[in-house]
């Protein structure tokens, strides 16, 4: 079987880290091109002997790995327990070809002068002739995602990345991170992987528009001022007030924004919006202030959230695919699992589904991924690597 995974709920690292390799060597049938390892804060103590074992006894050719404050193997979660789930892919022997995937490691140092802020080491030179995808595994606190996403739209405008922030620690120098057994404090670790041995990525936003698209007439970064010329305050006090009793209820805990990603389009759907929250209002400027830059032109609409709602679109997008997902990796956002769904299972149950070999991934403080040709960071959202055989 070319793509496997395996899940430990044993509190005991050293148990754990024998179950989970175990089980990928009885399906494997060999050292996997790629292994990708996600440990819960249970295991942190023990972090870099479980990278260095994992590395010693599974001998992949590329290895990354990341804490996180619950982990997903196949149909199963674990959140606010011990948890170690490993993934790992091997290609058919006419596709293997271990160099052609690419560990990073990735530091961000904070510049004092020229046009960007952020210089970003360990990216290399050249991305060669083949088209490549990134698999992102980032500290939130000492690496600044955006600003790396940024520049990653500078330099490679067209290679998707897909990943999550780590989410065991609440405070700085808490994540740990692996690359090829090595135990990172800070920084991201990643892969390149060549787009032949890949599906396209998915995104679940997990929201539903509310009222009709509108034009931005007046705004400032992240302030809008006018909708389709009327003051934007104006415009949504309106919107909610004309929903149902249903929709009004989600719309007052907690109204989104999305944000039209390809003007050229007559029409929307699903994943024509990059979601943002809205965050607040002024009442005497008439102004409505969402989590990202609008300007002038730009078509918007607002969305409301639910967990039947969230539970449908990731539904919808895995049944629209018209090839099969043969392996995976689920970044999903902490704020889903329990807190949402009323059970940790709920997304990793929907992408098993769809998956032929094994899924994995992780519970995360910010998921990484496409929204039309724009590299993002989202919350409450279900990002998904898929590979194929």
């Amino acid at each position: 079987m070319p793509f496997v995974s395996a899940l430990s709920r044993h509190p005991h690292t050293a148990t754990a880290v024998g179950e989970v390799v175990g089980e990928l060597h009885d399906h494997l049938g060999g050292p996997p091109d790629l292994a990708v390892l996600f440990a819960t804060p249970g295991h942190l103590a023990a972090f870099d002997q479980t990278a260095s074992t994992v590395q010693t006894l599974l001998n992949p050719a590329v290895f990354i790995g990341t804490s996180a404050s619950g982990v997903l193997a196949g149909s199963d979660a674990v959140e606010t327990k011990p948890g170690l789930a490993v993934w790992a892919g091997r290609w058919r022997t006419e596709h293997r070809a271990p160099d052609r995937i690419t560990p990073l490691a990735l530091e961000a140092h904070q510049q004092t002068e020229g046009p960007f802020r952020w210089r970003f080491r360990g990216m290399p030179d050249s991305l060669g002739a083949e088209p490549v995808s990134m698999i992102l595994l980032a500290d939130p606190f000492s690496f600044p995602v955006e600003e790396f996403l940024a520049t990653v739209r500078r330099d490679h405008p067209s290679m998707p990345v897909i990943g999550g922030l780590s989410s065991a620690a609440h405070t700085p120098t808490g994540n740990r991170h692996t690359i090829g057994g090595r135990v990172l404090g800070a920084g991201a670790v990643a892969v390149l992987v060549p787009d032949s041995l890949m599906r396209p990525p998915l995104v679940s936003q997990g929201c539903r528009p509310i009222g009709s698209p509108l034009t931005v007439t007046k705004s400032m970064d992240n302030v809008l001022y006018e909708l389709a010329g009327q003051p934007a305050l104006d415009v949504v006090l309106r919107l909610v007030e004309d929903l149902g009793v249903q929709d009004r209820a989600l719309a007052e805990l907690g109204l989104h924004c999305g944000i039209v990603v390809n003007e050229s389009k007559l029409e929307f759907e699903r994943g024509d919006f990059l979601i943002r929250g809205v965050l607040g209002a002024s009442r005497e400027h008439r102004a409505v202030v969402i989590g990202d830059n609008a300007p002038i032109g730009t078509t918007v609409q607002f969305q409301v959230r639910d967990a039947a709602t969230a539970g449908e679109d990731l539904e919808f997008l895995l049944l629209a695919q018209p090839e099969p997902t043969d392996g995976a990796l689920l970044f999903t956002c902490n704020g889903r699992g329990e807190a949402m769904f009323g059970t940790s299972h709920h997304d990793a149950e929907i992408v098993d589904r769809d998956v032929i070999g094994g899924l994995a991934g992780m519970f995360c403080a910010g998921e990484i991924g496409p929204i039309g040709n724009r590299n993002v960071v989202h919350g409450f959202t279900a990002s998904i690597a898929r590979f194929r055989e």
